[in-house]
């Protein structure tokens, strides 16, 4: 029988979204799907997202979205975009009953707006109102299929790791997650300047290794500044987008998962430059590891530049810290608006 991976966590007697879920369990099993997940107690990490992607034949998000289920919904969706294999065929359903994804769609629209996601993310993250209209959604993508990215390869993954040392004279290395799509001017020269500026107060500079959009002039800043420059990526993302050149130190890695984890391992802060649905996954990711405590993220700042619109009255990310407003006391990430104060606010907390 079919796998269906059904998200969320079920806290006890009295969480409001138990009947929902029973509903929909009884839904699924009553229509042939086994299921992944039933008891609402499994989690996943970035070591097992992707194994449990590929014993998956869809997935199912359920009411009550907390950061770790708007994590995998984006990450999934991060999927179809890069032509992951694992995903070939797949539904991902989201039931919407109770609102609580609008933030996230809301967010979405914003960034396909500002041109940082070209898909229609709603031809793959599918909405449904009720558990009868889940159902029909997940026969109507095993008839229908979903629809083509519109991407292609470009080159053969053929990559190699290769390590070297940073300098003794390195204060820390600071992660930057940004768009490999963007291509207006501003923005790259605002990505050129900030990898220039890390070079420059002996900061390295992390990143996913990409060679074009603002993630190419953030790398190309570093590496011609004579920075210490590095970054990982997975070898079908590669064959869509190349690697750019010059980079001191280079982490292969074979899915979008572990890929984050290491750029995660060895960097000291993280930037949360202009980007689309793959930067917010990794927001989201930092934002999980230090909620949970990890090692990973202790005493390390996450800093989101709201790059201010051209008009002064919006800011690029305004949507995200909507979104993120349940968790903005929490010192999960920090909020900056100007480009100049993205060094000197990082180098305060190192």
């Amino acid at each position: 029988m079919p796998k269906v991976r059904l998200s969320g966590l079920v806290s006890g007697s009295e969480d409001p979204n138990r009947e929902a879920r029973a509903r929909m369990l009884y839904r699924l099993f009553a229509s042939g799907w086994d299921i992944y997940n039933s008891n609402g107690d499994q989690r996943i990490t970035l070591s097992n997202i992707e194994r449990k992607i590929s014993e998956s034949d869809a997935f199912v998000f359920m009411p009550g979205a907390s950061l770790e289920d708007l994590f995998k919904a984006v990450s999934i969706f991060v999927g179809y975009q890069t032509l992951d294999e694992n995903l070939f065929g797949k539904a991902t359903v989201i039931l919407n009953s109770d609102q609580s994804w609008n933030p996230l769609f809301e967010l979405l629209d914003s960034l396909r707006e500002q041109g940082t996601i070209r898909q229609n993310y709603r031809e793959f993250l599918l909405q449904a109102a009720t558990a009868e209209e889940v159902l029909a959604t997940l026969e109507r993508v095993k008839r229908e299929g979903l629809p083509d990215p519109g991407r292609k390869k470009i080159t053969e993954g053929d990559a190699e790791s290769f390590e070297t040392p940073r300098p003794e004279s390195s204060k820390g290395n600071v992660c930057v997650f940004c768009s490999a799509s963007i291509e207006d001017p501003e923005l790259l020269s605002d990505g050129y300047a900030l990898g220039k500026q890390l070079a420059n107060n002996d900061l390295g500079c992390v990143s996913g290794a990409g060679c074009i959009g603002v993630m190419g002039e953030v790398v190309r800043g570093s590496v011609e500044a004579g920075g210490w420059t590095g970054g990982s990526n997975v070898p079908h993302i590669i064959e869509l987008e190349g690697l750019p050149k010059g980079l001191s130190s280079f982490w292969l890695r074979p899915d979008i998962y572990t890929r984050m984890e290491v750029m995660i391992e060895n960097s000291d802060a993280f930037v949360i430059f202009p980007g689309g649905a793959g930067t917010l996954q990794e927001m989201l990711a930092l934002l999980i590891f230090k909620q949970m405590g990890s090692p990973l993220m202790v005493g390390k700042p996450v800093v989101i530049f709201n790059r201010p619109a051209p008009d002064g009255r919006s800011g690029f990310w305004d949507k995200l810290v909507s979104m993120l407003q349940p968790w903005s006391g929490s010192g999960l990430f920090e909020v900056v608006d100007g480009m100049e104060e993205v060094v000197p606010h990082i180098q305060a907390r190192l």
